[in-house]
This record gives C-alpha cells, sequence and structure tokens, in this order.
C-alpha cells in the first residue's frame, strides 16, 4: 500500500483531550467512508486512526484524536504533527466501510471518538437524499466531551430521515435524554434489528458486546460491520 506525506493543514481543540487535525495529501489518497488511515512513526510503527470525513473533491482528510494524559500512542502522533508540520500515511484500510445500496435503514453506533468513524459514512450517507431510516447513537462520559452535538442536532432538523440519538453516562441535573451504555439505548429501542445494517466503532469490548446482543435481539451477522471484528 503506498504511503503519501501530508501536510497538517490545521490542528484543532474539540474538547480538553480530542484534537481536529486537517491533512493535505501531497498525492490523493484513495479510501471508501469508514475506512482508516495509518501514521507512519516508524518502519515498524503504524498506527491508525478512523478517517473522520468522506472523500473530498479538495481531497484533504480530517482526524479526530483523542490523547488523554498518559495516552502515548496518540499523544506522540499528535507531537509529531505539532513538530514537524507533516506526517506520512497509508491507507485506506479496513473492510468496515460503507456497504451498498443503501436502501436498509442504517444505526451508526459510535462511543467516544469512535464518532469520527460514523461521520465519515454519515457525510457519505447524506451527499445523496437518504432513501431509507438513519439512525446515530453517539455514546460519551458527558454531554460536554459530545463536540459534535450541536452540528448533529441541526443535521436532523434537515433531514426528515437522519436521527441523532446522544446517551450520557453522566447526565447533568438537567438532561433529559438517553443515558448510560450507548449500545443498550438501542436495544431499548429497537426490539427487531432484523432489518437493520449496523456500524459500529468503539472499544473493543464495546465491539464484543454489541455483536453478542444484537444478534440475540435479531441483527444477521452479515449486517454488522466494524474494524474491531477483524480482531475479536
Amino acid at each position: 500500500m503506498q504511503i503519501i506525506q501530508c501536510k497538517v493543514e490545521r490542528i484543532e481543540v474539540l474538547t480538553d483531550i480530542i484534537k481536529r487535525i486537517t491533512l493535505i495529501p501531497e498525492t490523493p489518497l484513495n479510501f471508501i467512508a469508514g475506512q482508516y488511515l495509518q501514521v507512519v512513526m516508524g518502519e515498524n510503527d503504524k498506527r491508525p486512526f478512523s478517517i473522520a470525513n468522506a472523500p473530498r473533491m479538495d481531497g484533504t482528510i480530517e482526524l479526530h484524536i483523542g490523547a488523554e494524559p498518559g495516552n502515548q500512542y496518540a499523544g506522540q502522533v499528535l507531537e509529531k504533527m505539532l513538530t514537524d508540520k507533516v506526517v506520512s500515511v497509508e491507507g485506506g484500510s479496513g473492510e468496515a466501510f460503507l456497504s451498498t445500496p443503501n436502501t436498509q435503514a442504517t444505526i451508526l453506533l459510535a462511543g467516544g471518538t469512535g464518532f469520527s468513524y460514523a461521520l465519515s459514512i454519515l457525510e457519505q450517507l447524506l451527499s445523496k437524499p437518504l432513501v431509507a431510516p438513519v439512525l446515530l447513537y453517539w455514546g460519551t462520559r458527558t454531554i460536554t466531551d459530545m463536540y459534535a452535538f450541536e452540528k448533529l442536532s441541526s443535521i436532523a432538523q434537515q433531514h426528515p430521515l437522519f436521527t441523532f440519538i446522544p446517551v450520557v453516562e453522566v447526565p447533568a441535573e438537567d438532561w433529559a435524554g438517553k443515558t448510560g451504555w450507548v449500545h443498550q439505548a438501542v436495544l431499548n429501542d429497537i426490539q427487531d434489528l432484523s432489518t437493520y445494517r449496523v456500524y459500529v466503532a468503539g472499544r473493543f469490548e464495546m465491539a464484543k458486546v454489541v455483536r453478542d446482543d444484537f444478534t440475540k435481539q435479531g441483527l444477521p451477522a452479515t449486517c454488522l460491520f466494524g474494524d474491531a471484528y477483524a480482531f475479536i
């Protein structure tokens, strides 16, 4: 797979620990919505991050990288980007990309920064008029961690077939939305998953529970997509 050098065009703060990075590749990076790239840190050190956008005419690439204190794996990548202003990447990688046709009801299930994977697929789905429902369930610890809350709420107002369902683990006193585990919110809302396809991104532990619980509730195994399933 080709390694491409990218200019680090912009690094923006999304939360206390999450940054949005905009990359400009020197040659086009070919990928499908839902794939990831690997940042090349060394000959045998390539670190994967979901691409947070659908393919764009200008070729730019967006990443959402979370690096809490002590997370050297992501923190070293951010440090390199800040210092060098260029980075080499390899991609697109992964088999959990958006499948076609888009005529089946779709659930995008994201935990934390797994949202970047869901956002890529959502952008691609919204590039044409929706013909089937799309539901985005996004779970974060607090509502403050849900950095695209306003954007997604606005998108939902513009697209009648798109529904945004935020789920928080630690709600504020005035929070009237869903709480707890994000995958449980799906199970509570939809008793029969047999007609859906599901794209999931989050911790491996969450992905395993989703696979176990969603298939019990009728989801065909062939309609469940996530990079984690290549490893668990």
